[in-house]
């Protein structure tokens, strides 16, 4: 398959089984629409990523869902032609009186296929790959998930809280960059609040069609970190209403903090972003925070050396993103022997001499390696028990 070049047809069927808040394909009336196509027509034509992610960062992102259509597959890495009749209809109905997704027909198949290939998947998964079925069908939807799941959310994908727990300490860092006084402010609430929206790239909490398709064009075009960036650029401005709730009162601070705003001013709010994000560079967060972040994170993993400042992701291939995956999870699991190792020596840090203890650790950093290259299979709690009758703790 080959992304089709620039003039081929697309056929744009419509489905009466889904309906939308807002015709995708209405463009604000200070765009000129025709001029703004073709330059996202040329950018296609040359793969040019870059260019397509300034593209997304102007007024109106990529227009419509016949240009999202060409691009995305592009942005994500999907190698896709778009004049295959049968995988081409977005299924997508304008002018809808209703403010909500409907179920796509195709949802529960797709579902189905992604289910093949991941063991676990986040409860809100399915709001994203709405998203794909509404722009690029059932057939295509389908063939971009795995990129989206394993080189954009990746680390969402795992069994564990813990890397996505990471994404979210940037919020604190960021706000402290910009606004001291409201960091502050929100310092004894902790940032889970922004879970669902940045688990979901933003799907699961805003329903209009028009503003999710707009927030992808932008998400997509640039690293998963700009994700965490924009949150922190909605809860900037949100300032004078988070100072009216008083600061030792948490939980009505989570509360307000969880739900987006009714009206996102999402224009001004893409380019806030952004100039945040080139004037504080991840790396350059306080209170370490992007230390804190896992090597394997997608966040680090896309991140383009060279290129810092800029915010266009590393694209990778599926392979390289499955690779990725299987090291997050053993470093997950070696966190996890790590901490039942400090709860143990903890429990036993009087009896246990300095000297028994240096040995202690040098054995049981031995068995870490080991058993995370399949070398040993001898439990921790049997070889505790070994190390406890030879010190006789």
């Amino acid at each position: 398959m080959h992304i089709c070049e620039q003039g081929d047809e697309i056929d744009h069927g419509v489905n009466s089984a889904s309906s939308i808040s807002r015709d995708p394909n209405v463009v604000p009336a200070n765009v000129d629409q025709n001029e703004k196509s073709k330059e996202i027509n040329r950018a296609c034509g040359m793969k040019d990523v870059r260019e397509l992610a300034r593209l997304s960062t102007t007024h109106g992102g990529f227009l419509n869902d016949a240009l999202r259509f060409r691009v995305w597959p592009i942005l994500l890495g999907v190698d896709i032609c778009t004049n295959d009749n049968s995988h081409t209809s977005h299924g997508i109905q304008g002018g809808s009186d209703t403010d909500e997704h409907v179920k796509h027909k195709d949802e529960d198949q797709v579902m189905l296929d992604v289910n093949r290939s991941f063991v676990y998947y986040p409860a809100s998964y399915h709001d994203i790959i709405q998203v794909l079925l509404l722009v690029l069908g059932p057939g295509y939807s389908a063939a971009a998930a795995p990129y989206i799941s394993l080189l954009r959310i990746r680390d969402f994908m795992l069994p564990s809280l813990a890397p996505s727990l990471d994404h979210l300490q940037l919020l604190p860092a960021i706000i402290q960059c910009v606004d001291p006084k409201l960091c502050r402010h929100l310092s004894q609430t902790r940032p889970f609040f922004a879970l669902a929206s940045t688990l979901t790239l933003y799907a699961h909490d805003i329903q209009d069609y028009g503003v999710i398709a707009r927030l992808f064009d932008f998400l997509l075009a640039h690293e998963p970190s700009v994700s965490i960036y924009l949150y922190a650029v909605i809860i900037l401005s949100r300032d004078n209403e988070l100072f009216e709730i008083e600061p030792d009162d948490p939980e009505m601070l989570h509360f307000t903090l969880s739900k987006l705003p009714k009206s996102l001013e999402l224009e001004s709010l893409i380019s806030r972003t952004l100039q945040i994000f080139y004037e504080h560079p991840p790396e350059l967060l306080p209170f370490g925070a992007w230390g804190k972040v896992a090597r394997y994170s997608v966040l680090k993993t896309s991140r383009r050396p060279r290129n810092k400042g800029h915010g266009i992701p590393n694209l990778q291939t599926l392979a390289e993103g499955e690779k990725l995956l299987q090291w997050q999870a053993v470093d997950l699991r070696r966190a996890e022997l790590r901490r039942q190792v400090a709860q143990h020596l903890w429990r036993y840090r009087r009896p246990v001499g300095s000297v028994a203890l240096a040995i202690l650790i040098g054995a049981l950093s031995i068995w870490l390696q080991k058993q995370n290259q399949g070398g040993y299979t001898v439990p921790l709690s049997k070889l505790w028990n070994q190390m406890r009758t030879i010190l006789r703790v």
